[in-house]
């Protein structure tokens, strides 16, 4: 760091206590609550390890839940507070201005430098939670497109889409793959049939016509609303979208949900 942004950010102001190691403070600095263990007595040290160990523990498992970020947000809360109090006898005499300054510089450091990134590299790579239908589903992002098969249920994106008086809201999708790459499938008045297997026809499917999927797409039915403009839309205005939505491109894929989410399940039986 130059001392131009050191000066900026006031750090040439804060000297690391005599009895605080600089392999220490970067220690501290990665992992929430070891700065207690560090400088504090040591079964406070213990203390806050175990709560952030619990806090970090309660945000995975309901990851995506209001009690998950409640948690992320008092970890980050308990991380930025032992760094602050590493730091404590450097600041004392200091003007309560400067101390909350040096407060709030830690807490913003860490989210932007450590937190922010850490949480989207693992839903970027790993974990992914998803909000549908107005529940938490956590998908693992791990997984190849290569490795979807017939049955299986998916997560993926999809593009805003307007029609005649009909729109479709971007964001993702979520659910079965019903066919995949060479499966052909005809629509009839009561049923659809899947290389002539039959199923009962799904909400504003159409009752004609049939389509053999292309290579590197699956067929998934769209389980969301469709929002029409002014006046009636017609049924088949409503088909012709839901099946422009129905097919997904290999690029779209996103993950596949977990069965279970530690005791929440998350497929339907």
């Amino acid at each position: 760091m130059s001392d131009a942004t050191r000066r900026r950010l006031a750090l040439n102001h804060i000297r690391l206590p005599p009895q605080v190691a600089s392999r220490e403070f970067f220690v501290s600095l990665l992992v929430p609550g070891y700065a207690f263990w560090a400088r504090a007595p040591r079964h406070w040290g213990i203390a806050a390890l175990v709560a952030s160990g619990l806090l970090l523990l309660t945000f995975i498992v309901e990851l995506g839940q209001s009690i998950g970020n409640v948690a992320f947000g008092l970890l980050l809360s308990l991380h930025s507070t032992g760094v602050v109090y590493l730091l404590e006898p450097s600041l004392a005499g200091r003007r309560l201005g400067f101390r909350i300054l040096v407060s709030c510089a830690a807490m913003a450091g860490l989210y932007v430098f450590l937190y922010r990134p850490g949480r989207n590299f693992v839903e970027n790579h790993w974990l992914m939670p998803l909000r549908i239908h107005n529940r938490v589903v956590v998908v693992q992002r791990f997984t190849s497109p290569q490795r979807v098969h017939r049955g299986d249920w998916i997560a993926y994106s999809l593009s805003e889409h307007f029609g005649d008086h009909i729109i479709a809201m971007g964001g993702y999708g979520f659910g079965e793959v019903l066919a995949v790459a060479g499966d052909r499938v005809r629509f009839g008045e009561t049923a659809y049939e899947i290389n002539g297997v039959a199923r009962p026809l799904l909400p504003h499917m159409p009752t004609g016509g049939e389509i053999v999927m292309g290579e590197k797409t699956w067929f998934i039915w769209p389980d969301f609303n469709i929002g029409g403009g002014h006046g009636n839309v017609a049924q088949a205005d409503i088909s012709a979208t839901m099946m422009q939505l129905a097919t997904i491109q290999e690029d779209q894929f996103v993950g596949k949900p977990f069965r279970h989410w530690f005791s929440r399940r998350q497929l339907p039986q």
